[in-house]
């Protein structure tokens, strides 16, 4: 989706109405699980984004069928996104959800188009395409079968538990294509995922869903993300999130340390402010007014996780092998779930 070529025009006679809000149709659901929020839908011109060479990240290629997030992760690195929509990137990011609805019809354009070349496309890595939204939108089943019946290989990071539901069109798609899947679950402290993570699934659920992956033979890992200094980044924290991670199957456990770019930073003081003031001089220490924690701090978490996940076995679990069906074995019309 593209908002940068949109202008607001300065109005004298009052407050200017947010981009998004003259853009789209805006929703509200009076249930209790939607109470508070309004979902702004909008049909994309392009879903499949290419990814900047500048974030230096594994993957070239990404989907997000939506901006904003349900789970209102205090941590959250993509608020900032909800800038470009001239909303806040607090309480705006975590109750104003823009909804790509015709998402999979574009996905399955932009997959059939001559220019592309069946790359890797990775969902997940800006806001979570399980959030609480997709139990209403239903926008992920779509845009899987589009990517199985293009045998086009992709990944899934979640917190939500939603996946499962998706889980046979997964299957489906990792007989023709390589799928992989991540849960992130960054600790297991419950009282801290009601403080930082309120609208998530509790992490116990989460390492539920990814043994529910793996047990249906997609490899599923386990994304310890993100580590948050002085509150889970103990040797004791570490290893329960590793072990538990191990019982679940996981093909991988990876840790990223909380990095605070603007948007999230201010979010996330605000929060630590509210909730830990002893830690509000220490993390200005750690991050110096910067992103990033010191590359020593990351790198003795990612040295433990290591060797903790050698002592637990997941660095030795083999790459699962699955027979890919050719494409044109595949069927074409199959019942969604």
């Amino acid at each position: 989706m593209r908002w940068d070529h949109l202008k607001l025009v300065d109005n004298e006679a009052g407050p200017v109405q947010p981009l998004i809000e003259r853009q789209a149709v805006a929703r509200t659901f009076d249930t209790p699980e939607f109470r508070g929020m309004t979902f702004y839908e909008v049909h994309a011109r392009s879903v499949i984004n290419q990814v900047p060479p500048a974030s230096r990240m594994m993957f070239r290629w990404t989907i997000n069928p939506y901006r904003g997030c349900s789970h209102a992760c205090s941590y959250c690195f993509a608020r900032k996104t909800h800038q470009y929509l001239e909303l806040d990137s607090g309480a705006d990011f975590d109750s104003k959800i823009v909804v790509k609805v015709n998402a999979a019809q574009v996905v399955a354009r932009e997959l059939a188009a001559s220019k592309w070349r069946g790359e890797h496309i990775a969902m997940g890595t800006n806001v979570d395409c399980y959030q609480r939204a997709e139990g209403r939108y239903r926008l992920m089943p779509g845009i899987i079968t589009a990517l199985r019946d293009a045998a086009n290989p992709f990944s899934i990071l979640t917190k939500g538990s939603l996946i499962l539901r998706d889980l046979p069109l997964l299957v489906e798609a990792n007989e023709r294509a390589e799928v992989s899947t991540a849960v992130s679950v960054g600790f297991l402290d419950r009282e801290l995922w009601r403080l930082v993570e309120p609208g998530t699934p509790a992490p116990h659920k989460r390492l539920e869903v990814c043994a529910a992956i793996n047990q249906a033979g997609i490899g599923c890992g386990v994304l310890i993300g993100p580590v948050l200094p002085y509150l889970t980044d103990s040797p004791r924290q570490l290893e329960e999130v590793v072990r538990r991670a191990a019982e679940a199957g996981a093909t991988s456990v990876t840790p990223i340390t909380l990095h605070l770019r603007p948007g999230a930073r201010e979010w996330f003081l605000s929060w630590l402010r509210e909730h830990h003031p002893e830690l509000v001089v220490p993390y200005a220490r750690l991050y110096g007014g910067g992103a990033y924690a010191p590359k020593e701090f990351q790198d003795r978490i990612a040295r433990r996780v290591r060797e903790l996940s050698d002592r637990y076995g997941i660095s030795r679990r083999p790459h699962r092998q699955v027979r890919r069906v050719p494409r044109a074995e595949a069927p074409t019309q199959l019942t969604l779930l």
